[in-house]
């Protein structure tokens, strides 16, 4: 059974087959099939990922503009789903669209988290000492191309394009985005590093410290995409809020 409001933030609706969910948030430039490789669930907590407009299935819906904003549709689109306990997941910039919804469900009065899981992404008083936020647009379009090679997909012309456009959207709303302070959240923060990760590094994780009582930094084997595949560790770790 799927909880009966449809939402196009989710490829898949949530179902009530599970007692617990983890919402997981993508990467700049990408969509929910950033997940495609994880497993329909792990143990009893199903995986939802959550779809962005103004890409993949939801390329002719307008683009949010801002985390913000962002963060709001995302409350919206949650609040139905809210009947079991759950934890949400950001990799990269998702991880603060992640942590703004978590700040707008307490200010409402709603459920929080469990727990909010960040990977690669430094805190959001940190957001804006992200490099691919001084990159001209050709310096961008190589990063595009150069994910798909490391996925092992040829970056045909069109392929490129397309994925440029979704990340020239994403880019102007990452550097839209600011937080000069921390906020002190209800829930723990487990910060994920990837050892291998050549964007960031542990230390410029640190600031996740001043968000929550309880923080907990935790490193994992793999590169800065590699949680696309669903490494063991990091299945592991994502089980041990429940």
């Amino acid at each position: 059974m799927t909880v009966t409001t449809v939402s196009p933030w989710f490829i898949r609706q949530p179902s009530t087959a599970h007692p617990s969910r983890i919402f997981c948030l993508p990467f700049s430039g990408a969509g929910a099939s950033a997940f495609n490789g994880w497993p329909a669930a792990l143990g009893d907590t199903e995986i939802c990922p959550v779809q962005f407009p103004g890409r993949e299935n939801r390329l002719a819906h307008p683009h949010y503009g801002t985390y913000e904003n962002l963060a709001d549709g995302l409350v919206e689109a949650l609040t139905p789903t809210l009947d079991r306990p759950f934890a949400l997941f950001g990799h990269c910039a998702g991880a603060l669209p992640a942590f703004e919804a978590v700040v707008r469900l307490a200010a409402r009065g709603l459920p929080g988290p469990e727990c909010l899981f960040v990977s690669g992404q430094p805190a959001p008083h940190d957001a804006s000492r992200d490099r691919m936020l001084a990159m001209s647009e050709p310096e961008l379009r190589q990063e595009v191309a150069a994910f798909l090679r490391g996925r092992g997909i040829d970056p045909r012309p069109d392929m490129i394009d397309m994925g440029l456009s979704v990340l020239l959207d994403d880019h102007a709303a990452a550097a839209r985005y600011r937080r000069s302070e921390p906020v002190r959240l209800a829930c723990p923060i487990v910060v994920v590093h990837w050892r291998d990760d050549p964007e960031v590094s542990l230390d410029e994780l640190a600031g996740w410290r001043h968000y929550s009582d309880s923080v907990q930094f935790r490193v994992v084997a793999g590169g800065h995409y590699d949680f696309m595949d669903a490494p063991d560790e990091l299945r592991d770790l994502l089980t041990t809020w429940r």
